[in-house]
């Protein structure tokens, strides 16, 4: 009867999502919109689908009533009905981002992590993304009452799958996290959580095996899904247990350390990991395992990529967007950490991009979120465009890259029939990029119009309205 509930729960959520049009929009967030026409024309554009296939140039895309009814060559499209066209001569389409690790929530120092329910979600969809995923929640209630007021159309921002709090032992190095130690606590957690409305659930470094066997085997009775960043559990013990997705790649695996005991996270600095052969069985037959039990790895190389020296800051827009005093702090917590990163952390995130590729390449569902703590560095929006051009510098293709952060996601969540590609009868969720990201990645820091069920947003305008707040509110 639960899971019931949640299936009829999430279908009259996403119905309400679907019929959201210009005119269901409050003032606040029409604002924003600078195409707001039931029917439109994008001529002559440069198309990155989703799916996979090669580039397309001199593309149309019909709109009407917020879904795609054609994609087609410009020559083979009649506009001349089409009252409204956007000349995307110049321009890059792609389907809006759908990924799948990323707060609400932002390091404001000494353990404490401010909501900030104000800032982040136009950042995020000024950043191209038209559905994330919370990847772990430490005010779940807000998270929840972000996630209706944006269905509402009260608030500009992407639609959420929201994380309930935390499932981590004891020993949580933020205080807001719940300590569960029992699998009944366990089954109580999930059942507390999906009846108010949280769709996903996420594991932390120092849950032990019994607890999160119960965790998993609950949420998945309800139809939900769990993640984890695992530290005491190992990612093969995970898999096992049933677990849906890992994040922060091979990152946080502990598959390969030295003398580690069963639920225990080993303390201390490990990089044996530089010393594996991605090449021997000793990998690979962990990336066959997780592929064989369907386990999903969410890359986050912009929250790791500021441990290496070297790494291009974050842009101008970024560092603008955060609160004075927190951006100080995040300046010198950054300085400081590159220092102690040194020349070691540019081969480790270096390895870790290449375990990414391989297991991407080997068939693994590859997705992908910003995690927007770290340092403070991380800010949504700007980390969204970001993650895309670390895609390519991994070495994945312009039409791959575009796939991991949109298709891809979109089928973790099993939404890929609404979202994830631009295809005729698909939601109109799209990003119109000037220029071209196959020739220069730093196209993606020109993202115009995001489309968001066929609403075009501001992307400019959303950015700067939340300028010098981002970690306070």
């Amino acid at each position: 009867m639960d899971r019931l509930k949640v299936i009829f729960l999430g279908f009259t959520l996403i119905g309400l999502v679907f019929s959201q049009s210009f005119e269901k929009l409050s003032p606040k967030v029409k604002e924003f919109v600078i195409i707001s026409d039931d029917e439109f024309i994008i001529e002559n554009v440069r198309l990155i689908d989703g799916t996979g296939a090669l580039t397309k140039e001199r593309m149309s895309i019909i709109v009407r009533n917020g879904r795609i009814i054609s994609v087609d060559r410009t020559k083979n499209n009649d506009s001349k009905f089409i009252s409204k066209v956007i000349n995307g001569e110049g321009y890059t389409l792609i389907p809006g981002l759908v990924m799948l690790h990323e707060h609400m929530f932002y390091p404001s120092g000494q353990r404490r992590f401010n909501t900030n329910q104000v800032s982040f979600p136009p950042l995020y969809l000024a950043g191209g993304a038209t559905t994330i995923r919370t990847g772990g929640s430490v005010d779940t209630y807000t998270d929840l009452a972000i996630s209706r007021e944006i269905s509402a159309g009260n608030i500009p921002g992407p639609d959420m799958d929201v994380t309930a709090p935390y499932l981590e032992g004891l020993g949580a190095f933020i205080y807001a996290m719940p300590i569960i130690s029992t699998p009944r606590e366990a089954r109580n957690h999930v059942k507390f959580w999906a009846n108010l409305g949280a769709t996903s659930f996420k594991a932390y470094n120092l849950i032990d095996r019994r607890t999160l066997k119960a965790a998993i085997k609950a949420a998945h009775q309800r139809g939900l899904k769990v993640t984890g960043h695992l530290c005491s559990i190992t990612y093969r013990e995970a898999a096992d247990m049933g677990i849906d997705n890992i994040e922060h790649g091979f990152f946080a695996s502990t598959d390969w350390v030295k003398d580690k005991k069963q639920d225990e996270c080993p303390r201390g600095e490990d990089t044996r990991i530089l010393d594996i052969d991605l090449n021997s069985s000793e990998f690979t037959d962990l990336v066959s395992h997780l592929i064989s039990r369907d386990v999903a790895i969410t890359s986050t190389l912009a929250v790791l990529e500021r441990w290496a020296p070297g790494r291009k800051p974050p842009p101008k827009g970024a560092h603008e967007s955060i609160l004075p005093e927190l951006r100080d702090q995040y300046i010198k917590n950054l300085k400081r950490r590159v220092e102690v990163g040194g020349e070691k952390a540019v081969k480790l995130f270096n390895r870790y991009m290449a375990m990414e590729k391989a297991f991407h390449d080997a068939g693994g569902l590859l997705v992908v979120g910003t995690d927007p703590t770290g340092a403070g560095d991380v800010v949504p929006g700007y980390a969204n465009q970001r993650t895309l051009q670390l895609l390519l510098e991994m070495g994945l293709s312009i039409e791959d890259a575009v796939k991991v952060s949109t298709y891809n996601g979109a089928k973790y969540l099993e939404r890929d029939t609404e979202i994830g590609t631009i295809e005729t009868g698909k939601r109109a969720d799209m990003v119109l990029i000037k220029g071209n990201p196959s020739m220069d990645p730093e196209a993606f820091r020109q993202m115009t119009i995001i489309f968001k069920n066929g609403v075009g947003y501001d992307s400019s305008k959303l950015f700067e309205s939340v300028k010098g707040w981002v970690g306070v509110r």
